[in-house]
């Protein structure tokens, strides 16, 4: 039976209102409905740039991916400063490079950030190994993060890393170099499969400073890979500069307008000169930090 007197009032009533709900839950406002929208690879990470050191952790690809920026005590947000990425060696972490690099100290010292990312299951998806991760996408997005919220200069992003992690610095000096201006790879090579290709190269200048025992296993590899590096990239070496222990330092100008500059150290092992925790050479008679810091001011980024 159709409802008739209050009862139809009520009806109608109830009627309205449910319509009326139905309307606002489903209309934009202007008669269209919105589309829902499609999840992105990444998501920006929620971070408040401040002096210290703070854990980020970005979502990338499915995966919870964390670095740790360093800002020194000076630190303002809206100024531009340099930015060093430091990679950590397999198997590792960064907690491990930053002690072992001293880099943080130094940043605090010289005003710059540096920032440590942290590999899956221990290492990067670097030349020779570890891991099948898209590791150059994931520092990209980390970088350019650090550029738009933290105030990196993007002129002045320098990389640097130990073993897996210095294999890394040369791979994002390639397939990043018109974001990376300089890389010092420590005890890590330009070697493994992707080297063979002659077109495997900057294709904007990236300058090199870097650091090799003549004690590591891997010496051979490192050293065959500065020759090719600086063979496709027409480098002229100096006459190489004898230091003590042993080291000698070369200084080349290659021909797309970038530098290599090579400190050979015979009693050396697989380690970082002057390093502050494990895989530390202490007793070395220079400091690869004190020295990529000096090459990375000198070597902003540079036009192709």
């Amino acid at each position: 039976m159709p409802p008739t007197g209050p009862r139809r009032v009520l009806t109608a009533a109830l009627l309205a209102l449910v319509l009326a709900l139905a309307g606002c839950s489903s209309d934009s406002g202007d008669g269209k409905s919105e589309k829902p929208k499609k999840p992105s690879k990444s998501s920006a990470p929620k971070v408040n740039p401040a002096p210290g050191d703070q854990s980020v952790t970005l979502d990338w690809k499915g995966q919870k991916r964390t670095y740790t920026v360093h800002a020194p005590p000076s630190y303002t947000p809206g100024k531009k400063l340099p930015l060093v990425i430091v990679m950590h060696p397999y198997p590792s972490t960064a907690t491990h490079v930053a002690k072992l690099s001293d880099l943080s100290a130094k940043a605090d010292r010289e005003n710059f950030l540096a920032v440590y990312p942290e590999g899956l299951n221990g290492g990067m998806n670097a030349l020779v190994c570890c891991g099948s991760e898209d590791d150059v996408g994931f520092l990209k997005t980390m970088t350019e993060s650090l550029v738009d919220t933290w105030g990196a200069d993007p002129q002045r992003i320098y990389a640097t890393g130990i073993s897996n992690g210095g294999d890394m610095a040369f791979k994002l000096a390639v397939e990043l170099s018109d974001t990376i201006a300089a890389i010092a790879p420590v005890s890590g090579g330009y070697s493994g499969s992707p080297t063979t290709k002659d077109s495997y190269m900057p294709k904007s200048p990236v300058s090199v400073i870097t650091f090799i025992g003549g004690e590591d296993k891997w010496y051979p590899a490192f050293d065959d890979g500065l020759k090719t590096w600086q063979s496709r990239l027409d480098c002229r070496t100096g006459p190489p500069a004898k230091l003590k222990q042993k080291i000698t330092h070369t200084a080349a100008k290659c021909s797309d307008g970038s530098a290599v500059e090579v400190y050979r150290m015979p009693q050396m092992g697989h380690a970082w000169p002057q390093g502050k925790s494990d895989m530390a050479e202490r007793d070395a008679a220079v400091s690869a930090t004190d020295l990529m810091w000096e090459f990375f001011k000198s070597h902003p980024k540079k036009a192709a």
